[in-house]
């Protein structure tokens, strides 16, 4: 199959990216030099959707494996598409314990040069900072994961259950090319008793590491619409009736409604530990989450915290509209797209009962289109949290670890669906009040990447000793 994809490749993208993905790499002596090399290389493939490089990004990480003396029979490559490739490589261990997985997506969201103060698919740097499209998101951890498979190889490591890496497209997009693909075709590559992957960052405040969190849940994508209609009419007579003003009033209903809080046993421990390293009121308010019930002013303080008020509830935003078809005629129809987060164990129909009794207008319809799959967050085991804890004393000592829900989308719901245990931990400290993920000239600090890559070095070895 690897032989296959290459043919398909050739036909459909250019030569010079062809040829670098695939020229001989030479092994630097200084890790941290190799780390430096594979990452740029990620960053300068232009893995978005619209682009068609993928693969050849992940042929250029098999060429590193392939210098390091990786065996063919220990690199796969493939997927559904051509241009949509997703590598797994492995160490063999002794097998007296089942694999573990490092997972990270190498596709990326789009990004324009115009929008940009560098231009996105070069990896700039100045004294502080790498910058980059997937700089953070997440092509930070599939370079770690493939400098750190090469360094282990190198060692001559010999670990008690296999490691592998998963380096996955369509993780941006949803789609069905990347670790579902792998999942429904070639489950036996990746399965394994638990999963590293994104989702899990340190944190930093005034520039000091406060708190490593490990991601065990994550909210659930899900896609409603919200449509008006009307009979329409010429503008120069204008009703009451409009398609438009009863959206914005649909949509002004659904902003000021709040889903009810539901604290899971992860968000609860989440809010304890976080409630240790805060002071004063709003450390108060973080322990008062515990409390049956809340007060009610700890709550209204919180809940003006977008970033709290995400692990707190179900959240629900609008954000697509397209309305009217002429300007000089009143609208016959206005659509919202409307995204909600929803809490592990969510139903979706439960979702759209609640969002059309706050529409609370028969006139409109308000549909569900679908999502993403429900899943069951990972039990915090000994294994995994005592591994993140001692790795993350070591490096940080005195730093608390900090279990959490991501309330965004990642591959780790695909994962824990499959039965595998997925734990999103990475050591990469980024500050908590500039994320840049998805957005102009997103980076990461020199001092975290590197950082990131020994703590995970560690954490593998720690897993597999």
């Amino acid at each position: 199959m690897k032989t296959k994809f290459k043919l398909f490749c050739v036909l459909a993208l250019s030569l010079s990216f062809i040829q670098d993905a695939l020229a001989q790499r030479d092994i630097p002596e200084d890790d941290s030099q190799l780390l430096y090399e594979i990452y740029k290389e990620l960053i300068e493939y232009k893995t978005t959707a619209s682009e068609q490089n993928n693969t050849i990004a992940v042929e250029g990480m098999a060429a590193w494996l392939e210098a390091a003396g990786f065996p063919a029979e220990d690199i796969f490559i493939g997927g559904a598409l051509p241009h949509k490739g997703n590598l797994v490589a492995r160490i063999n261990g002794t097998g007296a314990k089942e694999p573990i997985i490092l997972m990270a997506h190498i596709d990326v969201v789009e990004a324009e040069r115009d929008d940009w103060n560098l231009d996105p698919f070069v990896l700039n740097e100045d004294e502080e900072f790498y910058y980059g499209r997937g700089t953070l998101d997440d092509k930070a951890m599939a370079a770690i994961f493939t400098a750190n498979l090469i360094r282990l190889k190198q060692e001559g490591f010999v670990p008690n259950r296999d490691i592998v890496i998963a380096l996955t497209s369509d993780e941006e997009t949803g789609g069905s090319n990347g670790i579902y693909w792998l999942l429904d075709n070639q489950p036996g590559l990746i399965q394994g008793a638990l999963a590293i992957n994104e989702g899990g960052y340190g944190l930093l405040q005034d520039g000091e590491p406060l708190a490593n969190t490990i991601q065990i849940s994550e909210k659930i994508f899900a896609s409603f619409q919200v449509t008006a209609r009307n009979p329409g009419g010429h503008s120069s007579l204008p009703r009451d009736d409009n398609a438009i003003y009863d959206l914005a009033e649909a949509l002004l209903k659904i902003r000021d409604f709040d889903f009810p809080v539901e604290l899971n046993d992860v968000m609860r421990v989440s809010f304890e530990r976080q409630a240790e390293i805060n002071t004063g009121q709003r450390a108060a308010d973080l322990r008062s989450l515990l409390e049956t019930p809340i007060p009610e002013e700890s709550l209204e303080r919180l809940s003006r915290e977008a970033a709290i008020n995400a692990q707190l509830r179900t959240t629900a935003v609008a954000t697509l509209l397209d309305g009217g078809h002429a300007s000089n005629a009143l609208p016959q129809s206005a659509v919202a797209t409307v995204n909600v987060r929803m809490l592990p164990g969510s139903d979706p129909e439960d979702v759209l009962r609640t969002l059309t009794r706050v529409v609370d207008n028969p006139e409109m319809e308000v549909i569900y289109q679908g999502g993403g799959r429900l899943s069951d967050p990972s039990p915090l085991t000994e294994e995994i949290m005592g591994a993140v804890e001692a790795v993350t004393e070591e490096m940080w000592p005195g730093i608390t670890v900090m279990p959490t829900m991501s309330t965004g989308a990642t591959d780790g719901a695909k994962m824990r669906n499959a039965g595998i245990p997925t734990y999103g931990v990475s050591g990469l400290f980024v500050d908590r009040t500039d994320m840049r993920i998805h957005g102009q000239d997103e980076r990461l600090r020199k001092e975290s990447l590197y950082g990131g890559y020994e703590f995970l070095y560690k954490l593998a070895k720690d897993l597999s000793e």
